[in-house]
């Protein structure tokens, strides 16, 4: 789905309006916080953290070697 939007003055800022049926099917609401990803095609508007995956990849090596550890601090 393609919507276009203005870019309007927000006190020293600047912002844009997203179309509500957008907001709904993304479930972002007013107050949330979204992150702005520079791609090789534009920008890139999303409420996921790009550095969410990473970090979980992180996680999951250490869990594996620190297996029985990761166990007893569960308990």
């Amino acid at each position: 789905m393609t919507k276009e939007t203005t870019i309007r003055a927000i006190g020293n800022s600047a912002g844009a309006t997203i179309p509500k049926a957008m907001l709904e099917r993304y479930r972002i609401a007013e107050g949330d916080r979204v992150h702005l990803v520079e791609t090789e095609e534009g920008i890139l508007i999303t409420p996921f953290d790009p550095t969410f995956a990473d970090a979980m990849s992180i996680y999951e090596e250490g869990a594996k070697k620190y297996r029985n550890a990761m166990r007893e601090l569960s308990k």
